[in-house]
């Protein structure tokens, strides 16, 4: 079963934190992802930009609206994620444990399947 770790993280967290620190906290979670990779359990992670280089879209109607970002009701963004193979929810509870985000953001995990259950 496919399982996704989303980031959670406030929006201003990473202009906070500032590049040095920032980049040593990329190295944690690349070796974090490095990890999953051995244990045979990774099937993808990425980080992402900041929301404020991110665009929304929405068609209601026919008419198609563009946000552009940062956006002000946001208080938190998805800042990067994992998608693992594993066999239960369990397993994806206790490898998001140990990701280092968890010490800073919040882990979200999300069983993969259809919007209709």
């Amino acid at each position: 079963m496919a399982y996704m770790l989303l980031i959670v993280e406030p929006v201003d967290q990473r202009q906070q934190r500032g590049e040095a620190a920032g980049r040593e906290v990329f190295d944690q979670m690349l070796r974090y992802r490095d990890n999953l990779q051995e244990q045979g359990v990774l099937i993808a992670a990425e980080s992402l930009t900041t929301a404020n280089k991110s665009k929304r879209l929405q068609v209601r109607d026919g008419q198609t609206r563009l946000i552009d970002g940062p956006f002000a009701e946001a208080k938190e963004m998805i800042g990067g994620f994992f998608l693992l193979d594993c066999d239960t929810q369990e397993e994806a509870l206790a490898l998001a444990t140990e990701c280092p985000a968890a010490q800073w953001c919040t882990i979200e995990i999300r069983k993969l399947g259809p919007c209709y259950e």
